[in-house]
């Protein structure tokens, strides 16, 4: 279902409540919100809150909305600040309540070391370090194409 492009950014997606409707035997029922972020759409970056939001509460954990969307912004943001390119959300709920979320651009550059932003004066450099804090496990895979950030977060 696409977004609506705008003041409310311009996200394209699919969201789907179950996949696959009945599992098969060794496959875990899951749940998707594939969002596609154009570049340099930073007010996209809101909608991809929503949206995540919105769908943690049909999937019936809300209690994961405030740090699953605080984590998703700060990659996405990076994303698309850091490589002038547009990016690629996934958020996924297995059957054992894991939220594994993955933002993937173009750019086959690692992001940078992290580093303690100035408490006082800076305006960026938390990203990571919240990401860190904050998720059960978190990494960056090269791919052939660019980078996925992920990170992961159970539900209590």
């Amino acid at each position: 279902m696409p977004g609506t492009p705008g003041a409310t950014g311009g996200v394209a997606g699919a969201e789907a409540a179950a996949l696959p409707a009945a599992p098969t035997p060794g496959c875990a029922l899951h749940r998707r919100l594939h969002l596609a972020v154009e570049a340099a759409d930073l007010v996209a970056v809101g909608a991809v809150r929503r949206r995540l939001r919105s769908a943690l509460s049909h999937w019936g954990v809300p209690e994961l909305a405030d740090t699953a969307e605080l984590l998703s912004s700060e990659l996405v943001t990076n994303a698309l600040l850091h490589t002038g390119q547009g990016a690629v959300f996934d958020a996924v709920l297995t059957a054992d309540l894991r939220l594994r979320i993955e933002v993937q651009d173009a750019a086959a550059r690692l992001p940078g070391r992290r580093r303690d932003p100035d408490a006082e004066y800076a305006t960026s450099g938390r990203g990571l370090v919240l990401v860190e804090a904050l998720a059960d496990c978190w990494g960056v895979q090269l791919r052939g194409d660019g980078k996925v950030t992920w990170f992961e977060l159970a539900s209590p």
